[in-house]
């Protein structure tokens, strides 16, 4: 008789226990009375916080065509992610027009308005981003840093140095010689104009001037520090070198219609480094397609956003293979003729010169 009791007493407790939650699942009640199990509710959580309404600033340092797509491509690469401007999204832009002070107050006044997150767009507003969210609880996602580590936004192993990450535009150097020396067989030196406070801009000629013998060619660089002084500055260079080729330099980017015009003067090809500066004249580039990082920027920005991954565990990204771009417009205009295998592999090839 005790045995069946006991068996009894100790049939109730298991029940109850599976009851209470002591299985494999706890169940809670929803505010509306419903039950949900632990997976369920951390499901539900994760939804809210895409749908979560969330503020974005973006500082972008210049106004011209790569940066700009890079803009453009941060905004795709967040809606596809679910973030959708006007719906759970709202973006505030601003832009620096290339002045370095102006891209610390652009910072400055992000981070008083509490954004939820701050885009910098290339290297002098990722450092003013940093810089003014040290003291903030703000993560600041980059795009268009030719070299994060030079920049002090990353350690040697692309590991973050705070609360900051996101993607670099490291040019493809290399390729970027071969092409010129694929187009110019005879030429001897190559031009460089570059802006001396663009740490990005240093850290890229050393490496053009380290690659550089390997394909006969010698570098001739020339400092700028402000835009006012590229028209002097190309001029005097144009008359040293066979040939240009143009940096991220958002400086000179941004002056880039008055170093063509003083190397059409010459009849010197001018090499761009992206799709925007072939398009708007430059002869040929092996570069980057700025629209596809910004994407790729936005993808890293919503995993954030989301609480996927933060900012401080996240190493920063760089796009994994360079593009061909070809202007046969310019190209007859110096008496040139590419090789048709080069235009068959290019990612974009334009009949035109298009100045927007």
């Amino acid at each position: 008789m005790k045995k069946k009791v006991l068996a009894g007493i100790l049939s109730v407790v298991l029940s109850a226990g599976v009851l209470m939650g002591c299985g494999s699942e706890t169940k809670t009640e929803t505010d509306d009375g419903t039950e949900t199990t632990e997976e369920a509710a951390a499901e539900e959580t994760e939804t809210e916080s895409a749908n979560k309404d969330v503020t974005i600033g973006i500082s972008q340092f210049a106004e011209h065509g790569s940066l700009d797509n890079c803009r453009e491509g941060f905004i795709k690469g967040l809606e596809a992610e679910g973030y959708v401007e006007g719906d759970n999204l709202t973006i505030v832009v601003d832009n620096a027009q290339a002045d370095t002070g102006t891209a610390s107050t652009i910072a400055d006044n992000f981070v008083s308005k509490k954004v939820d997150m701050i885009c910098a767009i290339a290297t002098p507003a990722a450092m003013s981003a940093y810089n003014s969210t040290k003291d903030a609880d703000i993560p600041v996602v980059y795009s268009a840093i030719s070299d994060p580590v030079a920049a002090g936004l990353a350690n040697e192993d692309g590991s973050s140095i705070g609360n900051i990450t996101g993607t670099s535009d490291a040019l493809p150097v290399e390729e970027q010689l071969k092409l010129i020396r694929k187009i110019l067989p005879d030429a001897k030196s190559i031009g460089i104009l570059y802006t001396t406070s663009e740490t990005n801009s240093e850290s890229t000629i050393a490496e053009y001037k380290e690659l550089a013998g390997k394909y006969d060619f010698t570098i001739v660089e020339s400092g700028i520090s402000t835009i006012a002084d590229v028209p002097m500055a190309a001029a005097d260079l144009v008359g040293k070198v066979d040939c240009l080729t143009n940096l991220t330099d958002n400086t000179v980017v941004s002056a880039l219609q008055t170093v063509l015009d003083a190397a059409n003067e010459k009849n010197i090809p001018v090499f761009g480094s992206e799709i925007e500066q072939v398009k708007s004249g430059c002869l040929a580039a092996m570069g980057i397609d700025y629209e596809k990082l910004g994407e790729q920027t936005g993808v890293m920005a919503a995993k954030i956003l989301k609480g996927e991954a933060t900012a401080e565990e996240t190493p920063y990204e760089t796009i994994s293979e360079a593009s061909g771009y070809f202007n046969n417009a310019v190209a007859a205009e110096l008496g040139i003729t590419f090789a048709q295998e080069d235009l068959d592999a290019a990612a974009e090839v334009f009949d035109e010169i298009t100045v927007e």
